[in-house]
């Protein structure tokens, strides 16, 4: 695409004869543009310039257009529509929508809320095509680049004013485990029991920004620190099988042992008494997409 010659054009002047070319008569053509007899006449003046043709001639049956303006008009109509279309807000209906969404949401956070999302879409929006990543960094960031349309994850310290932020509630974290784990009975557990443990964890995006790491002086951050780690990874359910099999330990939202998948393979073992951390959650878009009806929907 040339831009440069595109540049040159005043669109007004594309109008102006689409209007001519119905009227045939300058003065009716400058009555329907609210402009001076003498303001269409050099407009007439310029397209004949730009057009390297007369377009319009005098007869003795009025002003006839040109067999290049009669090839003109063939494409004209259609050029205007679309660009009508292009500047008109666009209208939205959920029902016949079609469009894809991306969403950065860890596996975890996404086995609470996505099979309700896709149940509500199917019902309202069918049409809608929602691709998820469990696993990117830098999700500020992506925001912004257009690379993806919505980021649930654990709250961060701050967020620029070019995120809109939702909060979604906060949650304690607790230990999960297998079944016949041998803290299961313990009365009480300290910190020596569980550093004891190896421990699993869910791989978490941007782990330095997060809020209750940075702005925290919690027990369980001080703690944590000490884990032996053995195994990370993004996918919940192959997570749960290595506790399933081993003796060791998780930190994660108090939810998912609620899910009948779940239910029987782990348990939820509360932290030391001494530790009271919330994990808060957050629904983040970038303002760039804040008169996108879509996505406000």
């Amino acid at each position: 695409m040339d831009t440069r010659q595109l540049a040159k054009i005043d669109l007004n002047l594309l109008v102006a004869l689409q209007v001519l070319l119905e009227e045939r008569n300058v003065s009716k053509a400058a009555g329907r543009l609210f402009i001076t007899q003498s303001a269409m006449s050099k407009t007439l003046g310029r397209l004949r310039e730009l057009f390297g043709d007369q377009l319009l001639t005098r007869t003795s049956h009025g002003m006839v257009p040109t067999p290049r303006a009669t090839e003109l008009q063939r494409g004209l109509i259609e050029t205007l529509q679309g660009v009508q279309s292009l500047v008109s807000p666009a209208e939205f209906e959920p029902y016949h929508y079609q469009g894809e969404f991306s969403v950065a949401i860890a596996e975890y956070i996404g086995v609470a809320v996505l099979p309700l999302l896709v149940e509500l879409l199917q019902r309202e929006a069918p049409h809608i095509h929602i691709q998820t990543i469990s696993r990117i960094e830098h999700q500020l960031e992506q925001l912004a680049a257009g690379n993806l349309d919505f980021s649930l994850h654990m709250a961060h310290s701050s967020y620029g004013a070019d995120f809109n932020v939702t909060p979604l509630g906060g949650l304690p974290p607790v230990l999960l485990a297998r079944q016949g784990h041998p803290l299961r009975h313990q009365k009480e557990i300290t910190w020596d029991d569980i550093i004891s443990y190896p421990h699993v964890s869910l791989y978490t995006p941007d782990i330095e920004e997060l809020e209750f790491i940075r702005q925290s002086n919690d027990e369980i951050i001080e703690q944590g620190r000490k884990f032996e780690r053995v195994f990370e990874t993004s996918h919940l359910f192959t997570a749960f099988e290595v506790l399933r099999l081993t003796d060791s330990l998780m930190l994660g939202p108090p939810f998912l042992v609620h899910y009948s998948e779940f239910g029987d393979r782990v348990i939820a073992l509360s932290l030391p008494k001494s530790s009271h951390v919330e994990v808060n959650y957050m629904l983040v878009t970038h303002r760039r997409t804040d008169h996108s009806k879509p996505h406000q929907w």
